[in-house]
């Protein structure tokens, strides 16, 4: 067995605090929740906070709910933050299936039972595409939308960077293996954040290697079949009906200008906006200017 400590998801906050100089005076309070999904499967997310979310953050695709615990600490309000299904704590969907319109009636439920008055709902990547499907099909459930670094316009090539560093190896021989390949893949951010990182989205199994908690499987992939598009919810954009933010990052993006183009013409009302140094995963690269961004987009 590696000599890398047991793993307390509750017990890393003190990092977070220090790497971006927050208070911290003791754990915050956050909880994990269970949520018995009428398909038979268990969604998982935490809860910070005593009183009524204001807040549902969902993560992206290869990601689990503490890619906000940074932002979460920062922001300081009762919020949700999500894991899909197939990923963190979440259960695993036994026929694969994680495209964002069935996710989304998994995640209503959730809100409906943790979040109902939510401010606003917030997803990034495959959260986003997600989060505007819960939009435009459970408008009851978000009264305000924003979407970090993804469109339906994402596609394959777009995402590339990414696709290569999730579909490497499935098992790494120990933790020093799996972060070295972590750090790779992830150059502009600290050793110690991806560290962090590694230890909520990944485990020691009982031979002493390390993988991954999401599901690796999809549907497509075990059918032989392409990448499926997103090209096709450019309607669900059209059928959001709430003030939508949509954010972007500066340094590197998986949205190109023609997805810009096409998404202010859908809905010019839209607020959109490019964060400097930030890539793709905007509440990893810069979470103090995501919480920030979140505190705006509340007070409109």
């Amino acid at each position: 067995m590696s000599d890398t400590p047991a793993y307390d998801e509750f017990s890393l906050f003190h990092e977070n605090a220090a790497e971006y100089d927050l208070p911290f005076d003791g754990s915050p309070a956050v909880r994990r929740e269970t949520i018995a999904l009428d398909r038979g499967i268990d969604l998982s997310a935490l809860v910070w906070g005593d009183a009524d979310p204001e807040l549902v953050l969902i993560h992206g695709g290869a990601q689990n709910a503490h890619t906000w615990d940074t932002v979460a600490m920062k922001l300081g309000r009762p919020l949700v933050a999500i894991d899909l299904p197939g990923h963190g704590h979440s259960d695993h969907r036994p026929e694969h299936d994680y495209l964002p319109t069935t996710m989304a009636d998994d995640v209503a439920q959730a809100v409906r039972r943790l979040a109902p008055n939510a401010e606003a709902v917030i997803g990034m990547s495959l959260g986003g595409m997600t989060a505007i499907c819960l939009a435009a099909d459970h408008p009851d459930l978000v009264r305000r939308l924003g979407v970090v670094d993804v469109t339906p316009g994402t596609d394959h090539a777009k995402a590339e960077p990414i696709i290569t560093f999730v579909d490497g190896p499935e098992y790494f021989a120990d933790f020093a293996e799996i972060l070295a390949r972590t750090v790779e893949y992830n150059p502009g951010r600290s050793e110690s954040s991806l560290r962090r990182g590694i230890l909520h989205n990944a485990y020691e199994m009982d031979d002493g290697r390390w993988t991954w908690r999401y599901d690796r499987m999809r549907d497509w992939k075990i059918g032989g079949d392409d990448a499926p598009s997103f090209d096709d919810l450019w309607d669900k954009v059209d059928q959001v009906k709430v003030p939508i933010t949509l954010w972007q990052g500066g340094k590197w993006s998986v949205i190109g200008d023609e997805d810009v183009e096409e998404w202010l013409k859908r809905r010019p009302d839209t607020i959109h906006i490019v964060v400097d140094g930030a890539g793709h995963s905007i509440q990893g690269d810069k979470p103090m200017e995501m919480a920030a961004l979140i505190e705006d987009l509340l007070a409109r």
